[in-house]
Parts: structure tokens; sequence; C-alpha cells
């Protein structure tokens, strides 16, 4: 199960990066999509959204700044996509509803804690 974390940061205070730390820690595979460039932990962050199988996306990208990747994360076929705090997009949760796609307002650092993951 390999985990994309839309909107990822290289700043340690982020929550994207404290969600990458945190699912490393629980041995899931990351690939990370952000606009810095660098590195968290051993995950490189990437600037293009990547070509491989992606089980979940947790979303860490603002409503106005997630359109750009909308046919991207649809075409990935995702088993789900979380919105974390902040991230919350009816129109995205909606297209990917039409998409058989699983969708959760949730906070993916409280579900790695409390083992709902």
């Amino acid at each position: 199960m390999k985990t994309l974390v839309l909107g990822a940061s290289t700043n340690p205070s982020r929550y994207s990066n404290r969600a990458i730390n945190l699912l490393r820690a629980h041995k899931h595979e990351v690939v990370a999509v952000g606009l810095d460039e660098g590195k968290v932990g051993d995950v490189k962050i990437l600037h293009d959204f990547p070509n491989e199988e992606i089980d979940t996306v947790t979303m860490y990208l603002n409503p106005e700044r997630q359109h750009g990747y909308y046919d991207k994360i649809i075409n990935a076929k995702p088993r789900r996509i979380i919105f974390n705090p902040g991230a919350e997009n009816p129109e995205l949760e909606k297209l990917a509803a039409q998409n058989n796609i699983l969708t959760e307002e949730a906070c993916t650092l409280v579900l790695l804690n409390t083992g709902q993951y």
C-alpha cells in the first residue's frame, strides 16, 4: 500500500512533513509531491505527480491548489483520498465518488496514531 502525500514540505513544523515521518515510522511506502526540493527522512519530494500505483492520497493542499491535480488523482485510481483539516473539498469529493474512490475528511496523523489508517 503506497501513500501519496500531496502538498509535502521539508519544513518539520508542517503537518505534511509530520505525516511523511509517521507514515514511514509505521512502515508505509510513501511518495511525496510538493513545491519544496529536498527530502523528508528517506522520502524525496517530487515536483511532478508520480506514475505509479497509489492506494491512498493524503491531501495537504487547500482546495484552490488542488484543481491542477484533479485529473491526475482520478487517473491514478487510488482506493481513497484523505482530506486533512483545511484541505476539505466538496468538488473533488464528488468527483472522486463518481469514480468509485472513497473519501474521508480526517487527519492522517490521528488515523495513524489510533490504528485506524
